[in-house]
């Protein structure tokens, strides 16, 4: 489902439509093009929605906010990865897994 600027604020009613236009030209939201404007997908509406939580729930300032959307966008990213690596790794011969867990514990082990 997608949604234009008047769609997405009469759905979260926590934004007002100059704080979404803000939001997209900062690079904070990235709708894709549409006929009538910019049209926002439910990773957008999400996202959306967790910037209201940030500058309206946790007092995030403006200046601050990127650098939070960044770690959070990279945590996010770590754990596809980490899920990719987790199923490639269950695709493998049981002896080859069992090696992994093994070198897994011993690095974690050596650091811990």
């Amino acid at each position: 489902m997608r949604l234009d600027e008047n769609q997405v604020v009469a759905t979260i009613r926590r934004v007002e439509l100059h704080e979404l236009r803000v939001w997209v030209r900062e690079g904070w939201v990235k709708p894709v093009p549409g006929d009538r404007g910019p049209m926002f997908d439910d990773l957008d509406v999400a996202r959306i929605r967790l910037i209201c939580d940030l500058t309206q729930d946790i007092s995030i300032e403006g200046e601050t906010l990127p650098v939070v959307l960044s770690l959070l966008d990279q945590i996010h990213g770590l754990r596809r990865e980490l899920s990719d690596i987790a199923h490639s790794v269950d695709q493998q011969p049981d002896e080859v897994r069992k090696a992994i867990t093994e070198a897994y514990r011993a690095l974690s082990s050596e650091r811990g």
